[in-house]
């Protein structure tokens, strides 16, 4: 069993002052195994907090990071081929048929995006697509209103996915759980 954090666009100064407290009351160091960031955190002092939270951090730069990143990544967690990637590259952002294209040319078995500010999860045929969201309902530059803050804890184990999906919703946080088998079609 491997415990992933699914975490991004944070905007963190310029959007909003920091990761909301009943999140950082959950995200204690010492639980989770590995970090994916999916770029937007802005700031590098809170990309060192992230680095706090689980050493084993994977960061891809966001359109408004203040420092360097890879634009993509491909990683191998627990048998899953992750692809990882901020998702402005993605035209139409967030679109579904972009968004398998993309899951296909890098052969991932789970793609983590991020960039519309709201949370997603996606099978399609045999993959499944994830978006985090916001971690702090930061707003989205396309004004779609305010964004709901959440992020995505995967556990990984065997060929099976359990994507745990925490918002927070009128002050209380709310738990979602999505199960996933590799190979599996939708």
């Amino acid at each position: 069993m491997v415990l992933v954090l699914c975490i991004g666009d944070l905007h963190i100064p310029h959007r909003a002052a920091d990761l909301p407290a009943k999140f950082k009351e959950l995200l204690k160091p010492g639980k989770i195994h590995t970090t994916i960031c999916v770029g937007n955190v802005c700031s590098k002092v809170f990309l060192d907090y992230l680095r706090t939270i689980s050493g084993d951090l994977h960061v891809v730069s966001g359109d408004f990071d203040e420092f360097q990143a890879p634009d993509q990544l491909v990683l191998d967690l627990a048998g899953f081929k992750v692809g990882v990637v901020h998702g402005h590259q993605i035209i139409p952002w967030g679109d579904p048929d972009a968004t398998s294209l993309l899951q296909r040319q890098m052969a991932a078995d789970i793609l983590i995006t991020g960039n519309t500010h709201r949370f997603e999860a996606r099978k399609a045929g045999a993959c499944l697509a994830l978006n985090p969201g916001s971690a702090t309902g930061a707003y989205h530059v396309a004004g779609e209103g305010p964004a709901t803050p959440s992020f995505v804890l995967m556990d990984l184990d065997g060929s099976k996915v359990t994507v745990y999906v925490y918002q927070l919703v009128d002050g209380d946080v709310r738990v979602e759980k999505i199960d996933y088998t590799k190979g599996a079609p939708a």
